[in-house]
C-alpha cells in the first residue's frame, strides 16, 4: 500500500499546480503576442521553484530556524527568501540563456538587470511561500506546547490525587494491629472481626488509586470498619451516630474521603478528649446539593487543627475532581463541637 502523502507534499503540489493554472490562464486570455517556448519556460520555472523551495524547508529545518524567537524568525525569513530569489534567478537566467527561451522583452536587458528583475519577482512568491510556513509552524507549535501543558498539568492532578487517595495514617494501622493482638487471648472471635476490618480498609485503599469516586454506601461501609477498629481501642469513651437519608447511598463521591475526615474527628478531636465523645455522620440532600457532614467533639483551633493532612487533601481532592462545584468547611459549632461539611453536586441517577 502507497504511503499516505504528507500535509506538506499536498500544499507543495497544489500551490505549484495552481502557479502553473494561473498562469497559463492569464496567457492564454490577456496576452498581446504569443510567445513560443511559454510553456517550456513554465514548466522550467515550476521544475526549478518546486526543488529551491524545498531546499529552502531543509536549510529551514536544518538550521532550526522554526525555534528562534518571533522576531529572529521575521529577520531570518526575509533573509532567506532574499538568498533563495537570487539562486532561482542565477538558475533560470542561465538556463533560459542556454536553451534559447527567453522572450524578447528580455533579451533587451543586461544579464545583471535579468537577475534583478528574475529575483525581485520571485522573492514575492518566496514571501508568501515562507509566510503560509512560518505561520502553520508557528501556530502548530503553540498549539503542541498548549496540549503538553494540558497533558503535564493532567500528569501532576492524577500524581496528586494517587498521593492523597492512597494516604492512610500509619498511626492508625499500628494502633489497630496493638488492638488486634490485645484481643487475641481475650477475645478471639472480634480478634477475627477486627483482622477482617482492617484488610477491607487496606483493600479500599488499594482499590483508591484506581478510581476517581464510589458509591457512599461502599465509602460508608469503610467508614464502619475503621470505626469498629477505633471502638476497639477507645471502648465506651467513643460514641457513634449515623444520620443517612437512604436516597444518598447511591451517590458518587471520593473513595477514602469520607474515611479521611472521620480519621481526622478521632485524632484531632476524640483522642484529645478525656472523656471522649461522640462521632456523628450526616447524609443528606440541599436543594440541588449532596451534603456529607462529620461532626465530632472537640474545639477548633484548640484540640483539633483545620490544616491537618486530612483537612488539606479533602480541600485538594474537591478541587482537582470538581473544580468550583464543591466545597468545603470547617467549624465549630453548639459550643462544644466541630463539624466538617461537604457539598458535592448531586448525581442523577
Amino acid at each position: 500500500m502507497m504511503r499516505r502523502i504528507s500535509a506538506y507534499w499536498l500544499c507543495q503540489l497544489g500551490g505549484w499546480s495552481g502557479y502553473i493554472l494561473v498562469n497559463t490562464f492569464f496567457y492564454l486570455t490577456i496576452r498581446t503576442k504569443p510567445s513560443p517556448y511559454f510553456f517550456q519556460s513554465l514548466f522550467l520555472d515550476v521544475l526549478v521553484g518546486l526543488t529551491l523551495t524545498h531546499l529552502m524547508r531543509n536549510f529551514i529545518i536544518k538550521t532550526k530556524l522554526m525555534d528562534y524567537d518571533i522576531r529572529r524568525q521575521i529577520v531570518f525569513m526575509f533573509l532567506t527568501t532574499i538568498m533563495f530569489a537570487l539562486v532561482y534567478a542565477s538558475v533560470i537566467t542561465l538556463a533560459d540563456q542556454t536553451v534559447g527561451w527567453e522572450s524578447e522583452m528580455m533579451k533587451e536587458y543586461t544579464y545583471w538587470n535579468k537577475l534583478l528583475r528574475t529575483s525581485f519577482g520571485f522573492s514575492l512568491f518566496l514571501l508568501i511561500w515562507n509566510f503560509i510556513y512560518f505561520t502553520y509552524h508557528y501556530v502548530e507549535k503553540a498549539r503542541r506546547e498548549q496540549l503538553d501543558k494540558i497533558r503535564l498539568e493532567s500528569l501532576v492532578k492524577e500524581l496528586e490525587l494517587k498521593t492523597i487517595k492512597s494516604h492512610i495514617n500509619p498511626h492508625f494501622i499500628f494502633n489497630a494491629l496493638n488492638s488486634i493482638r490485645a484481643l487475641v487471648d481475650e477475645n478471639p472471635e472480634r480478634a477475627r472481626t477486627a483482622i477482617t476490618e482492617l484488610s477491607n480498609i487496606l483493600r479500599s485503599s488499594m482499590q483508591a488509586e484506581k478510581l476517581e469516586t464510589t458509591t457512599l454506601e461502599k465509602e460508608l461501609n469503610i467508614v464502619k470498619d475503621y470505626l469498629g477498629l477505633e471502638h476497639i481501642r477507645f471502648e465506651d469513651r467513643l460514641t457513634i451516630e449515623f444520620d443517612i437519608d437512604e436516597d444518598t447511598l447511591d451517590q458518587q463521591v471520593p473513595p477514602m474521603m469520607l474515611q479521611t475526615l472521620v480519621e481526622n474527628a478521632i485524632k484531632h478531636g476524640i483522642s484529645k478528649q478525656v472523656n471522649g465523645g461522640l462521632v456523628k455522620i450526616i447524609s443528606d440532600f440541599r436543594g440541588d446539593h449532596h451534603e456529607l457532614i462529620v461532626q465530632n467533639t472537640g474545639s477548633l483551633g484548640n484540640t483539633q487543627s483545620s490544616e491537618g493532612f486530612g483537612i488539606v487533601s479533602t480541600q485538594n481532592r474537591l478541587s482537582l475532581l470538581y473544580g468550583g462545584k464543591a466545597n468545603f468547611a470547617i467549624i465549630n459549632v453548639n459550643g462544644n463541637m466541630v463539624e466538617a461539611k461537604v457539598t458535592l453536586p448531586v448525581l442523577y441517577m
